[in-house]
Formats: structure tokens, sequence, C-alpha cells
């Protein structure tokens, strides 16, 4: 459709997600990417917003630590 605008799709969170669980080990730049991508206009799925949620949540419980 003319006249429409496209934006890039989010990156893929559940690998993302996935690997952050499990190892317990978040990087900083996992962190900006997951938090922008939140916060962003971008196309976000409630499954997806409920994955980066999940992340920030174990993280503020101390589950999920930043990598030094």
């Amino acid at each position: 459709m003319a006249g429409t605008v496209q934006r890039p799709s989010s990156p893929a969170i559940a690998p993302i997600v996935d690997r952050i669980l499990d190892t317990g080990q978040l990087s900083r730049w996992e962190y900006l990417q997951l938090v922008t991508t939140m916060l962003s206009d971008y196309k976000v799925t409630d499954e997806e917003r409920s994955y980066i949620n999940r992340v920030l949540d174990e993280r503020q419980v101390g589950r999920v630590r930043f990598l030094e």
C-alpha cells in the first residue's frame, strides 16, 4: 500500500530469553536490546512482552545477574 511505512520486526525474543533464564546471566547488551524492544514502537506481541517481563522480574529478584 502506498504511503505505508513498514517497521522492522522485533528481534526473536524467545531464544534470547530462554538462554538468559537457562544460564541466569544477562549481558548489558542483551538487557539494552530487551528494554529497547519493549519500549519502542515496534510491533511487540503480548507473548514477547511477557517473555521480556519475565527476564526483568527475574533480574529484579536476583535470579538473573549481569555478566561482568
